[in-house]
């Protein structure tokens, strides 16, 4: 069983920056593939990017590659995403996830573990 917390979000500027943290409880933390969701008011949740067990192989929304980076530090059982030059289509409750398993997915399904989510607004 894995528990996951995100923190982090907040309201910052269209080319701002901000760094978003998901702290997870569990014994299996450092073998589970994790990921970050996204998901704007009427719109349905998206993938931005995931990070393997050992952060050896990431995988990015096309639209956040160059914009967003996915890191996590298993001493500490926390996954990050840095995101860069913000624009106000980001805007979206940001939501941590683990699967049960070393690979890394983009499809939410494959996610048993999720956070509570943690809002970002960026504004124009």
């Amino acid at each position: 069983q894995v528990q996951l917390v995100e923190s982090g979000g907040g309201l910052v500027q269209a080319g701002g920056s901000l760094r978003i943290s998901c702290a997870a409880s569990g014994r299996t933390f450092s073998t589970n593939a994790m990921a970050w969701f996204r998901q704007a008011p009427g719109k349905e949740r998206e993938f931005v990017a995931a990070v393997r067990w050992n952060a050896g192989d990431t995988d990015y929304l096309a639209s956040v590659k160059d914009r967003f980076s996915i890191s996590r530090d298993n001493t500490k059982k926390t996954m990050y995403l840095q995101m860069n030059n913000l624009e106000p289509e980001d805007t979206a409750v940001y939501y941590c996830a683990a699967r049960r398993t070393v690979a890394i997915s983009r499809y939410s399904g494959d996610y048993a573990y999720w956070g509570q989510g943690t809002q970002v607004t960026v504004s124009p």
